[in-house]
C-alpha cells in the first residue's frame, strides 16, 4: 500500500506541473482502448480550481487530447472487423450500430459528454467501423467533449474552494488508488486480448452521414 500511494503522489505531482500536458496525455489515453477512467476530469477540475484564468487552455488541451485518442480508436476500428469487435462489446453493438446509422451527429456528440461507465469509445469505434466520415466523426466529438470539459471548467470556478480542499482531504488518495488500479488493470487486460488476439480482416458496413 505504501508503494501505490507514493506512486500516486509521484504520478499525481508530475501531471499537475505539467498542466495542460498533463491533461493532454490523460484525455488522449481515456478516450484510446486503454483505460484510464475520469483522470482528466479530476486534472480538469483540480487545475481550473486553482487557475481559473487558465480554464479555456484546460479545456482545450483535454478536448484535444480526446480527439488524438479517438482518432487512435477510429484507425483501429476501421482496419479490421476483429479489432471494431474488441472496441465494442457485443452487448453494446447492435443498439450502437442503429443509434450511429440513424442518428450519427446527436449520438456522438450526446456520448462525448457522459461519463464513465458510459462507452464512450465504443460508439466511436462502432461509428469508425460502419465507416462514417472521420472528419465528421471527430468535429462531433470535439463539440460534446469541449461542451462536456467546459463544463467541468465553470464547475471548478464556482466551487474552487471546495474542490481544492477536497483535493487535499484522505477521501481522495483512496479514490485515486482505486482509479490507478482498475487504469493498470483494464490496460493491462485490453493489451493482452489485443496481443493475443490478431486483427487482420477489413472492417465492412457503412452508416448514413448526417
Amino acid at each position: 500500500m505504501y508503494l501505490v500511494r507514493t506512486l500516486i503522489h509521484v504520478i499525481g505531482r508530475s501531471l499537475f506541473r505539467a498542466g495542460g500536458l498533463g491533461i493532454f496525455t490523460l484525455s488522449a489515453f481515456d478516450s484510446s482502448p486503454l483505460v484510464v477512467p475520469l483522470g482528466n476530469d479530476l486534472l480538469v477540475l483540480a487545475l481550473t480550481a486553482r487557475h481559473h484564468q487558465r480554464m479555456i487552455y484546460y479545456v482545450a488541451m483535454a478536448t484535444l487530447g480526446s480527439l488524438l485518442g479517438c482518432f487512435v480508436t477510429d484507425w483501429l476500428a476501421r482496419k479490421s472487423d476483429k479489432a471494431m469487435k474488441k472496441l465494442v462489446p457485443r452487448k453494446y453493438l447492435d443498439p450502437i450500430r442503429a443509434r450511429v446509422k440513424e442518428h450519427a451527429a446527436p449520438t456522438l456528440i450526446f456520448a462525448s459528454l457522459l461519463p464513465p461507465p458510459a462507452p464512450f469509445t465504443a460508439f466511436v469505434a462502432a461509428a469508425a467501423a460502419f465507416r462514417y466520415p472521420r472528419q465528421k466523426l471527430l468535429g462531433f466529438v470535439a463539440i460534446g467533449r469541449f461542451m462536456r470539459f467546459a463544463i467541468e471548467g465553470a464547475l471548478a470556478i464556482l466551487y474552487g474552494r471546495w474542490i481544492v480542499k477536497q483535493a487535499e482531504s484522505p477521501w481522495l488518495e483512496h479514490v485515486m488508488i482505486v482509479l490507478v488500479v482498475l487504469s493498470i488493470a483494464g490496460s493491462a487486460v485490453a493489451i493482452f486480448r489485443w496481443r493475443s488476439n490478431g486483427a487482420d480482416s477489413p472492417a465492412h458496413g457503412a452508416t448514413k452521414t448526417a
